[in-house]
C-alpha cells in the first residue's frame, strides 16, 4: 500500500493508525511530509514546491525523507498530482489522505485525479480517505463491495451526465437497471445489508463513497 499524504490537516493519531504493515510506503506532499514526520512514520518520499513550510521545516523534511523531489511553484500540475503519477508506476494499491480538507478547489481537483486515464488503467485500487470517508471512482462494469462495519453508509453519485443500467444489490435500497442523471440525491446514504453488495452499470462513471457519521 502506498499512502500519499496531502497538505490538508490530519489528526496525528489517526494517521499513525493507518500503518497496518511495515511494507507500506509513505509519500508526503508539501507540508503533508510534516504530518508523516509528526506521526513518527517513515517518510519514504517527499514531493512539492514546499512553499507552505518554513525554512526550518524544510530542513527537517530534507533530513527525514529517503528521497525528495522539489519542484518549481509555477507548473501545470499540482504537487499531489506529481506524487500520484509516481505512485501509479509502482503497481500497488494507493490511498490519498490529507486530501479532503482545506481548499475546496484542491479537494475537487483531487477527485478529478481519480478519473484520469492513468488512474483508470492502474491494476489496483486508488482511493481517497479521511477519518469518515473512503472514496473511489468506478467505471462501467460490475463491482463487488464487501460490507465493512466501520462504514455505515454506501453512496453512489453519477460523475457523468448520466449513468445507464445502474443495478444495486445487497443493499437496503436496491435498484434495477436504473437511468441515473447527475443532479439527484437518490443514491445517497444507502446501506449494505449482506456480506457483499453488488454495483453494476453499463455506461458512465460513478463516485462511490463509504462513510460514517462523525463521532
Amino acid at each position: 500500500m502506498i499512502y500519499i499524504v496531502g497538505g490538508a490537516p490530519v489528526r496525528t493519531e489517526w494517521l499513525k493508525s493507518l500503518q497496518q504493515t511495515e511494507k507500506a510506503t509513505w509519500i508526503g506532499v508539501d507540508n503533508g511530509a510534516l504530518s508523516i514526520i509528526k506521526a513518527e512514520l517513515t517518510l519514504d518520499r517527499a514531493f512539492g514546491d514546499f512553499d507552505s513550510v518554513s525554512e526550518k521545516e524544510f530542513e527537517l523534511i530534507s533530513e527525514k525523507a529517503q528521497y525528495i523531489e522539489k519542484v518549481k511553484a509555477e507548473k501545470n500540475e499540482t504537487d499531489l498530482e506529481l506524487a500520484l503519477f509516481w505512485a501509479l508506476k509502482q503497481r500497488e494499491p494507493i490511498r490519498l489522505v490529507g486530501a479532503t480538507g482545506g481548499r475546496l478547489d484542491h479537494f475537487l481537483g483531487n477527485i478529478q485525479l481519480l478519473t484520469s486515464e492513468e488512474t483508470g488503467n492502474h491494476p489496483y485500487e486508488v482511493e481517497l480517505q479521511d477519518e469518515q470517508n473512503l472514496l473511489r471512482i468506478l467505471k462501467a462494469g460490475e463491482w463487488e463491495i464487501a460490507d465493512d462495519p466501520f462504514y455505515t453508509y454506501l453512496s453512489v453519485l453519477p460523475f457523468t451526465p448520466v449513468v445507464e443500467g445502474l443495478t444495486l444489490k445487497g443493499v437496503k435500497y436496491p435498484l434495477t437497471d436504473h437511468y441515473l442523471k447527475i443532479g439527484t440525491t437518490l443514491t445517497i446514504s444507502n446501506e449494505i445489508i449482506e456480506p457483499f453488495a453488488s454495483i453494476s452499470f453499463r455506461f458512465g462513471i460513478i463516485m462511490m463513497v463509504r462513510s460514517k457519521d462523525k463521532e
